[in-house]
């Protein structure tokens, strides 16, 4: 489809020609300085309607409240990642409530920081439409909102990878002292937010060393000084590798590495495909906009400019060295990891043609994206809604906070003073610790599927309490297991059932386990609690 098939209907309808004045007043305003953060303010305010709305029947994904369990204190690391998450989730909370829509904004706030620095990287090359181009393609690619929206260690990068890389180009043109500060800053950042970056700053390297002016840049105290300085910024999370055993490595390594060589070089191959598939939607789209001859834009990519040349190479590094790792290693490398990396390839692709979208088309883009947005936040979002209501979402967070609400209840009936700690499955325990009353720690010795591991005395003697799904005999007789050592225990069985707006939909059930704290009495059941098995029935409300 054309983009320019909009146009033709434009000139006999007086309201869609307003719209497109307003549009191309905009676009005219990109060097104004206000167009740009209109639009990502608007990207910002459509997605999170979409978001309050679709998952009026779902809570939060387990990996945002793990980050946040993750970053209850200002750690230099956590068993599975490096802090630069959980320090987010932590300060965010400071100012903002443990709510749903509380990390949704959160999400989509680094998703607009990550925009807002490919800004920068972008007028360092072209003005005007090609601005507004760049930003209008990322934001039809669903990065920024459904992969942001899991506020984790792959979506954190959205925002760092950006800034490492302007702060690495300007260091790289400049030389200054503050600017090579900047860049080994940034670059620490993000390797604080995932050990994935260091193909970042790999390839910040072998693109320095590739480039023509490679001689000035690295007889100059930059390189030197960015290196310092990122050092001096990863020190203290060193320092606490070198006295924690490594935590996040060994998990990587038993989660992540093992493939046979056959396989090994399917995931490299199928990574690199995959990500040329992902840049290549916004790179068809521009060439289906400008319609280039192939020989200008074979000229075009030969005669890239200095700046372009070093961002192309950067851009090529970071899908050939995880590729490459991949194959040699047998590690896992999924296609996921590496799309907060997509765009370097669409600065490259419009910022490095010598010819220029029709204004007509770049007023078309910016009303499609527009009308995608609107489409997905007023049609789509609802719908959503209501599907998830009769098929929950896989992993069980339609049932999060109520199942928590009737956890925390068990515990009132059975011991006095706040729950102390919480484990079972791993999603729930998360999740008790979010949506809990008093926010719960996450014990990892309660945790499915670490169900064999005895909880320490500390922990028992305070009490506990675990959830897991009906279904899952391994954390039920886990949990189980954990609690034997406990003089006291109370199981209870009960199943909740989703509501949307009175329409009742999916059911699931349930089963906890408290512990109540050693030093207390043991406290009677109440009636329809037992020790061994009993069921228990509950509407719940899926309207947060």
């Amino acid at each position: 489809m054309s983009l320019a098939l909009p146009a033709i209907v434009i000139e006999t309808n007086d309201g869609v020609g307003r719209w497109r004045r307003a549009l191309a007043i905009w676009i005219d305003a990109v060097e104004d300085g206000w167009a740009v953060p209109v639009l990502i303010t608007g990207f910002v305010a459509v997605w999170m309607a979409y978001f309050s709305i679709a998952y009026l029947a779902g809570d939060l994904h387990q990996d945002v409240i793990e980050t946040w369990s993750l970053g209850r204190s200002f750690a230099w690391g956590s068993t599975k990642h490096p802090p630069l998450m959980g320090w987010a989730a932590r300060a965010w909370t400071t100012l903002f409530p443990l709510t749903n829509w509380s990390f949704n904004l959160l999400a989509l706030t680094n998703a607009a920081v990550g925009l807002w620095a490919v800004d920068l990287i972008t007028r360092r090359f072209a003005r005007g439409d090609k601005r507004a181009i760049v930003l209008l393609l990322l934001m039809l690619l669903p990065i920024y909102q459904f992969h942001a929206q899991r506020f984790n260690a792959n979506a954190v990068l959205l925002s760092s990878w950006p800034l490492a890389t302007w702060c690495f180009l300007r260091s790289f043109e400049t030389r200054r002292f503050q600017w090579a500060v900047a860049a080994g800053l940034t670059a620490a950042l993000a390797m604080l937010g995932k050990y994935y970056s260091i193909f970042l700053i790999a390839s910040f390297a072998i693109a320095a060393l590739c480039h023509r002016d490679r001689r000035v840049y690295f007889t100059s105290a930059a390189p030197w000084i960015s290196a310092l300085a990122g050092l001096v910024a990863l020190a203290p999370h060193l320092y606490w590798l070198a006295t924690t055993g490594a935590q996040p490595f060994s998990h990587a390594i038993n989660h992540h590495v093992g493939k046979s060589g056959a396989a090994a070089l399917i995931e490299g191959g199928g990574f690199a495909l995959a990500m040329a598939g992902i840049a290549g939607i916004p790179g068809l789209i521009w060439l289906a906009m400008t319609r280039p001859r192939p020989a200008r834009v074979l000229n075009d990519a030969l005669s890239l400019d200095s700046g372009l040349r070093l961002l192309a190479m950067i851009s090529i590094g970071t899908v050939a060295l995880p590729a490459l790792i991949s194959a040699m290693f047998g590690t896992d490398m999924p296609p996921l990891w590496g799309l907060q990396g997509v765009f370097l390839f669409v600065i490259v692709i419009v910022c490095g043609a010598t010819y220029h979208a029709p204004r007509e088309l770049t007023i078309n883009l910016a009303a499609i994206a527009i009308a995608v947005a609107a489409f997905a936040a007023l049609v789509v979002a609802p719908l959503h809604a209501m599907y998830r209501n009769y098929v929950p979402l896989s992993e069980g967070r339609n049932f999060y906070e109520p199942a928590v609400a009737e956890l925390d209840r068990l515990w009132r009936t059975a011991a006095n003073g706040p729950l102390p700690a919480v484990g079972g499955d791993d999603g729930l325990a998360f999740a008790a610790a979010f949506y809990g009353r008093g926010h719960p720690r996450y014990e990892m010795s309660l945790v499915h599927p670490n169900e064999l591991r005895a909880p320490a005395e500390a922990v028992t003697s305070r009490g506990w309490a675990a959830l897991c799904y009906d279904a899952d005999v391994s954390c039920i007789n886990g949990m189980q297991a954990a609690a034997a050592q406990a003089r006291t225990s109370v199981r209870a069985s009960f199943t909740l059932r989703t509501n949307l707006f009175g329409w009742q939909g999916a059911s699931q059930g349930f089963v906890a386990l408290i512990v109540p704290p050693q030093a207390d009495h043991p406290v009677a059941s109440p009636p329809g609690i037992a020790e061994d098995v009993s069921a228990r029935r509950r509407t719940l409300s899926t309207v947060n």
